[in-house]
C-alpha cells in the first residue's frame, strides 16, 4: 500500500488536513459516522463530545475493514453549527491528534442545516488506502 499526501506550495499550507492523497491499493469507503452509541442513541451533548464519538466510531468501521488511522486517504466531516465547531477547535484538533496522531488526510467540513438524527451535531465520513 502506498499513500502520499501532496501539499503544493502554491495553496499555502494546510493545517489539520492535506490538499491531496495519492494512494493505490485496496479503497475502503467508509460511511457517515456520527456520535450514535451501539443501542443506536446519540450520546453526548457538545460537539467536542459528539466529534469523539463519531471518530471512534469511524475508526471502529476501519479497523473492521483491516485499516488504521493512517490509511485515511480523505474524510469529511458535516457540521451543523459551524461556528461552534470552531469555537471548540483546539480542543476537537486535541481529540483528532489523541484518536489519529498527526496524520492528515485530505479533508472538507461542510455546514449542514441538520442530520439525519436530529440530536447529532456533527457527522464523519472517509475513504482509506489499505495494503493490497
Amino acid at each position: 500500500m502506498s499513500l502520499e499526501l501532496v501539499n503544493p506550495t502554491e495553496l499555502g499550507t494546510p493545517q489539520g488536513f492535506s490538499h491531496a492523497a495519492v494512494g493505490s491499493g485496496r479503497i475502503v469507503f467508509l460511511a457517515g459516522q456520527t456520535a450514535l452509541d451501539a443501542s443506536g442513541r446519540i450520546v453526548g451533548t457538545t460537539v467536542v463530545e459528539q466529534f469523539e464519538k463519531a471518530l471512534s466510531n469511524l475508526l471502529v468501521a476501519l479497523r473492521a475493514a483491516g485499516g488504521e488511522p493512517h490509511d485515511l486517504a480523505s474524510m469529511t466531516i458535516f457540521i451543523v453549527d459551524i461556528e461552534d465547531y470552531r469555537a471548540h477547535s483546539r480542543a476537537i484538533g486535541a481529540v483528532w491528534k489523541r484518536l489519529i496522531g498527526q496524520h492528515y488526510p485530505a479533508l472538507a467540513g461542510i455546514g449542514v442545516a441538520r442530520l439525519w438524527d436530529t440530536e447529532a451535531l456533527v457527522e464523519v465520513q472517509g475513504m482509506a488506502v489499505l495494503p493490497t
